[in-house]
């Protein structure tokens, strides 16, 4: 059978084909020759699994990269050579010829995606083989300049024109917050019960954690968020102290900021030392964003059945169950983690008229015993 008569025989069947092979086009001539009838000059729609088709039945090596439509409409089917040139014009799309073969763009991307995985692409926000520009597009925000960002970048360029850098603006982030990790937003435990997230942070190592309160990952439970797995108790301490931390799996997005709750999400910048008197606000998922001052600190804390905790600070912010582990905030700067309050009925003091009775953990004593630093804003 011939290399013509099998592409005939696999368009005339047309399957669903994925597009993750397709590849770009940007160093490029156009043909417009015009896919109209002889007798109507009517144009005839071009389906564009036609295309897919024909790379899928060629090979990769095939000359044909990729495929597109252009502002008007046309299936454009970018080539790298006038034999792929003339099968596209047999099956009524546009050629359109490019540089670079799909084998080599697509050996430019599996390079980049070693690199990333392997080291880091820093601030780099994505790259791809573009079937518009006939190169790997590499975008970057405009002010990212640091150092590993830089790196990645030289990795790129070192490609030569198969690369396209594009400065780009905006903070990209997932489309849906169910992967996004804030300080003081819900997390839920395998025992049934609710905590907040502190802080996001690292260890020496590079583990991916969270902090949170020591009697939420006491038993080291596992956690999730919105349904989905976040990750194993990786520390816990409680009583004595109240804090603990768990690893968080690949595909969250950890980020160095406080859940405001209306408020605007607070950016944490670093940390800060309770101090008597200091305004503080805390985040959690059942009272949300309150505020109050710091009243004593080094306060040591009977939670009852011999459960007693050292080395708190207590301030006056409203705090309520499910708020545990929540993140404590003055300014920008990371003051500690919830540990407890008193409560009647349930509901903080303030509802009944009287000052609240909040406690909390220094955030620095959690970063020294678990060896790790906070994320922190960009």
């Amino acid at each position: 059978m011939s290399g013509r008569f099998r592409i005939g025989a696999a368009l005339a069947g047309v399957v669903v084909l994925t597009a993750g092979g397709l590849a770009a086009a940007n160093w490029a001539t156009a043909d417009t020759r015009p896919t109209t009838t002889p007798k109507t000059g009517v144009k005839t729609p071009v389906d564009p699994l036609v295309a897919e088709t024909l790379e899928s039945e060629l090979g990769a090596d095939s000359g044909v990269v990729g495929s597109y439509y252009d502002e008007a409409g046309e299936l454009i089917v970018a080539v790298s050579n006038l034999s792929a040139a003339e099968l596209v014009r047999q099956i009524g799309a546009i050629p359109r010829l490019v540089k670079y073969t799909a084998h080599q763009l697509n050996a430019v991307q599996d390079e980049l995606n070693h690199v990333a995985t392997t080291s880091s692409a820093g601030k780099v926000r994505s790259w791809y083989v573009d079937p518009i520009t006939g190169t790997v597009v590499v975008s970057v925000p405009k002010n990212a300049h640091d150092s590993i960002t830089e790196r990645f970048l030289s990795r790129a360029e070192a490609n030569g024109d198969q690369v396209t850098v594009r400065r780009v603006s905006g903070t990209i982030r997932t489309t849906a917050d169910d992967f996004s990790l804030r300080g003081g937003v819900q997390v839920d435990k395998n025992t049934g019960y609710v905590c907040s997230l502190g802080f996001n942070a690292k260890t020496r190592q590079g583990t991916r954690i969270f902090l949170t309160a020591g009697h939420c990952t006491s038993g080291k439970p596992s956690f999730s968020r919105n349904g989905y797995v976040l990750g194993d108790t990786y520390t816990s301490t409680f009583p004595g102290s109240d804090f603990g931390s768990v690893g968080v799996i690949e595909g969250w997005d950890q980020q160095g900021y406080v859940e405001g709750w209306g408020n605007g999400n607070v950016a944490v910048k670093g940390i800060a030392d309770a101090t008597v008197g200091s305004t503080l606000c805390k985040s959690g998922k059942s009272t949300g964003w309150t505020c109050g001052r710091i009243v004593a600190r080094n306060v040591t804390v009977n939670y009852g059945n011999n459960r007693v905790v050292r080395g708190l600070f207590q301030h006056t912010a409203c705090v309520e169950a499910g708020d545990s582990g929540g993140a404590n905030m003055t300014g920008n700067y990371a003051q500690g983690i919830t540990s407890g309050a008193a409560l009647i009925d349930g509901q903080c003091l303030e509802k009944y008229g009287q000052t609240n009775e909040s406690y909390s953990q220094p955030i620095g004593v959690v970063l020294q015993s678990t060896k790790s630093r906070l994320i922190l804003a960009d």
